[in-house]
């Protein structure tokens, strides 16, 4: 066996740099998102076992949803970029690349087998600029085919060396060679057709029979004219070995998808289930189809699902012709390669068996595959046609005349070809560039025309995302996913009743139950979310709450698995204030996936209206376990601990505000309440500093701008208070809290009267019926020494608040202070220490109102958090809505306020006392 050299190995290194370099400069695209961008199993967080229970995808095997692709091997290398460079595309390409150079060196080596040094560097070149491979090297999700090749040829390599001296056994190869091909079927399931191609070479070229030969020989054996020979009998015993091996393989493999195969729809390969003879006469002229693309790839498309190509239904479609032809050549090289002895022959069928056996999976013709034709699935099979192209340029260039035609042709194809493949991969920059690029090889098919408009889609381009998905529907008229782009797309622009309308059809386009039939064999899982998107749609009308959940209960009854209509249904049963309904649903949907975080948050959220508080942590805590980085979880879960008040839940609820900034740097809430617990905390500097961020992060912040005035009056800063409470005010001119906070300080600190006055008449003009804004502007009548004026405004306010024992007391230092002045003819409080006690009691009743602010705020804010954030969020194509404050939620509010003010009525009382 010839082994490459370093010359060699570094011009298929420089070949591959030079026509994938571009490549490094691709994104994530098509499959590589499902595969890349939302496969959990990428996650250092998700346990390594995860690998080996979940497809390719990161679907549980057990999941009817699941594609049943089981690479594991292939996920781990994905999940080692994402170790080192997390989602950064270019390590990813760089990677595929890499494994491409190797794919085309250990290629080298089997081409040596069979062809000259001369003709095996001739295929390798070829196999290395082909621009069939752009999809398998450039597309991320493509090195499943490059893993599984390398360990495919290496398997086959290793077989190689199972023929000892005197034609014996040498079985360490053959159990490097099993062992290599369980590897290989780990990262794609094609690496385990290298057992076929193991047994052609044992038999036609490592023994040297033909076909001929071996059927004289079972002729005479029959006949009882003589028996087995002895090398037969051995060679029999490898290929019994290799068989019983691969048929472990093979029972191993269905039991992990556990004897399911997956289920596609008539979109996904219409010839699949399409009657006779449709169905056989359109999977035969895929075989000339996918032919043509190896002999001539000059138009590429990265989908051939859906209406790319017509089905053959009759006899007399002329496209049985190249179906014809290309049966008659392949089979005269079976018949050339098998009937004649030679290196020639040997050559040919060793090529033969590397086309026809790896692609043999993903051909129809045994099992329906989720694809029509797909470009990386010929990435093992062009091996055997560039061996096939190689050979015959050999045949050509040995013929004197046409020696020179022979590599310019060579030339040409070389040149060409590479220039193809760099330009390929540019198409494979960006989702857009891509579908575009296949829309300009084929219009027919309606999923392209849905992916152009799903990149625009997300560019926030909806204008243009709506004429894709509009055309998409005209393409394909009964596609439902199709029709519910356009409505989702017309949701988004705000067009409710086209929406609507659109959702309608895709609705009508689905099928009856059937009473004893399976629905999800009749039609795609994710289209049950015409249900779920038009219930989110006409919720949003107060009136229609039934009629959602209406719809939601219909989804549930055609597939009583079907999660997401759950945890939909659960949110709108929130919304209509039936929390214990919500509950169930949510219960529901945890019985069918347990280790779904956002499940887990959902149901937290239902024990806070229940007003369940221990069950709710418990269930935050459930989802931070399964998700250490659940954003919404971390939040309102450090909410729900500060609102405990018990000082021992803080250093958790700190910890984990701190994991949420880290996750979202620029929501200024979690920096508001991490301010907010230093404040609980009296660790003023870290108070002050936290709100400053959240600030910046948000100038018009209303409660982190009072909480920080507050922060600083209370910290004997009142000055630096004063620009604060200027910005609060100049954003939110009506906020009483800030208008007493601020008149306080200038009254006490600044002595500006008029200043003070002005605030305490603002919040008058707001509210006149507002205790505190009018005892405060009494103040200021005291102390500008209108004692008449004071005494009204005081009685005024007692009958506003008849209760409120301070302004009783107030009115009666007024009064004995105009029977003072009558009997002494003074206008100043007596200095028995009453106006020092006045003005203190002045400004502690402000003070204590912002504190109450502050302890509002806080209740205001994180209940106007939890329901922002309480909304379920469940990761899911479906439409989202925001959930409104229950009047409920208002009164809690309301009572807090109240019960702070009373607590802080009392510490006044204890103050006096002293």
């Amino acid at each position: 066996m010839a082994d490459v050299s370093l010359k060699e190995a570094a011009l298929i290194v420089g070949v591959v740099a030079a026509c994938y370099w571009n490549s490094l400069f691709c994104g994530f695209v098509f499959d590589d998102v499902s595969a890349i961008l939302d496969n959990k199993d990428l996650h250092p967080t998700t346990p390594l076992r995860n690998l080996f229970q979940n497809d390719f995808w990161g679907t549980p095997m057990s999941e009817e949803r699941s594609h049943k692709s089981y690479r594991p091997l292939t996920v781990l290398t994905f999940r080692l970029n994402y170790l080192f460079s997390e989602l950064n595309a270019v390590s990813y390409h760089f990677l595929n690349l890499v494994f491409h150079v190797v794919v085309c060196i250990v290629f080298l080596k089997v081409c040596k087998l069979f062809l000259d040094n001369r003709s095996s560097i001739v295929a390798c070149l070829l196999f290395a600029v082909h621009p069939i491979h752009t999809e398998a090297v450039t597309g991320v999700v493509g090195r499943a085919e490059l893993l599984s090749s390398i360990f495919f040829l290496a398997a086959f390599l290793s077989y190689t060396k199972s023929k000892g001296p005197d034609n014996t056994i040498v079985w360490t190869p053959i159990a490097v060679t099993v062992f290599l091909v369980a590897v290989a079927t780990l990262c794609k399931e094609q690496g385990i057709t290298v057992v076929g191609i193991c047994c052609v070479y044992e038999v036609f070229i490592a023994q040297g029979y033909t076909l001929p030969a071996l059927l004289d020989t079972a002729v005479q054996i029959l006949r009882g004219k003589g028996s087995i020979p002895f090398s037969m009998l051995q060679t029999l015993l490898k290929l019994i070995v290799l068989m019983f091996s691969t048929l472990l393989l093979v029972v191993v493999r269905v039991q992990v998808i556990q004897s399911q195969l997956p289920v596609f729809t008539r979109f996904d390969n219409p010839a699949a289930v399409s009657p006779s003879p449709a169905r056989q006469l359109t999977f035969n002229y895929l075989l000339p189809v996918n032919a043509w693309l190896l002999l001539n790839p000059s138009e590429l498309c990265c989908d051939w699902t859906m209406g790319t190509i017509p089905l053959v239904e009759s006899l007399l479609d002329v496209r049985n012709v190249a179906t014809l032809t290309f049966f008659c050549f392949l089979g005269s090289l079976m018949v050339f390669s098998l009937r004649y002895p030679g290196d020639s022959s040997k050559t040919v069928l060793m090529a033969l068996c590397l086309i026809v056996l790896p692609f043999i999976p993903a051909s129809n013709l045994f099992f329906p595959v989720g694809f029509v034709v797909a470009e990386r699935v010929l990435y093992v099979p062009s091996m055997g046609f560039c061996i096939l192209v190689a050979h015959g340029w050999k045949k050509l260039s040995n013929k004197s005349v046409l020696r020179k035609i022979s590599w310019v042709c060579l030339a040409a194809v070389l040149f060409t070809h590479a220039l193809k493949t760099l330009h390929r991969n540019w198409d494979w920059e960006s989702e857009y560039t891509l579908f575009m690029s296949a829309l300009k090889v084929n219009k027919n098919n309606a999923k392209l025309w849905n992916n152009v408009g799903h990149a625009l889609e997300n560019e926030k381009n909806f204008e243009r995302a709506l004429q894709f998905f509009i055309q998409a529907t005209q393409v394909q008229p009964d596609d439902i996913g199709a029709h519910m782009n356009v409505g989702r797309t017309y949701k988004n622009l705000n067009k409710t009743k086209e929406a609507e309308e659109s959702y309608m059809i895709a609705k009508s386009l689905m099928p009856q139950i059937i009473p004893g039939k399976k629905y999800a064999a009749r039609v795609a899982p994710n289209h049950l979310n015409v249900y779920i998107n038009l219930a989110n749609l006409i919720r949003a009308n107060e009136s229609r709450l039934e009629e959602a959940d209406q719809l939601y209960r219909q989804a549930i009854s055609m597939r009583p698995d079907f999660k997401q209509a759950y945890i939909s249904r659960g949110e709108l049963l929130l919304k209509m204030n039936k929390p214990l309904k919500a509950k169930e649903a949510y219960l529901r949907a945890l019985e069918l996936d347990r280790t779904n975080a956002d499940l887990w948050y959902n149901l937290a959220i239902v024990y806070i209206e229940l007003k369940d508080p221990t069950e709710a942590l418990k269930n935050f805590n459930r989802a931070l376990e399964l998700n250490p980085m659940h954003k919404l979880a971390l939040f309102n879960s450090a909410l729900l601990m500060q609102e405990s008040g018990d000082a021992r839940l803080r250093p958790e609820a700190k910890q984990r505000l701190l994991h949420y900034v880290k996750e979202e740097p620029q929501d200024s809430n979690g920096y508001f309440n991490l301010g907010m617990l230093a404040m609980d905390d009296k660790k003023d500097t870290e108070a002050e500093a936290w709100m400053k961020k959240a600030i910046r992060l948000q100038p018009n912040f209303r409660s982190a701008l009072f909480n920080l005035a507050l922060l600083y009056s209370q910290t004997g800063k009142e000055l630096m208070a004063l620009p604060v409470l200027e910005d609060l005010l100049r954003y939110y001119p009506d906020h009483t809290k800030g208008l007493i906070l601020k008149g306080d300080i200038l009254m006490n600190q600044k002595k500006d009267i008029v200043g003070a006055k002005m605030c305490f008449e603002k919040i008058l003009e707001l509210d006149p019926n507002n205790v505190q804004g009018k005892h405060n502007l009494c103040v200021v009548y005291f102390e500008e020494k209108d004692l008449i004026k004071a005494e009204k405004c005081l009685v005024e306010t007692l009958a506003l608040a008849p209760h409120e024992e301070y302004i009783q007391r107030h009115l009666n230092i007024v009064r004995s202070k105009i029977a003072s002045l009558g009997a002494m003819e003074q206008s100043s409080l007596p200095s028995d220490g009453t106006a020092a006690t006045e003005a203190k009691k002045n400004s502690f009743q402000n003070s204590k109102e912002a504190k109450s602010e502050k302890t509002t705020t806080q209740s205001t804010v994180d209940n106007k958090e939890h329901s922002k954030n309480k909304k379920p969020t469940e990761k899911s194509s479906v439409d989202k809505e925001t959930q409104k404050k229950s009047t409920k939620e208002i009164k809690d509010i309301e009572k807090k306020r109240v019960a702070a003010l009373k607590r802080l009525e009392e510490i006044e009382r204890i103050l006096n006392g002293e």
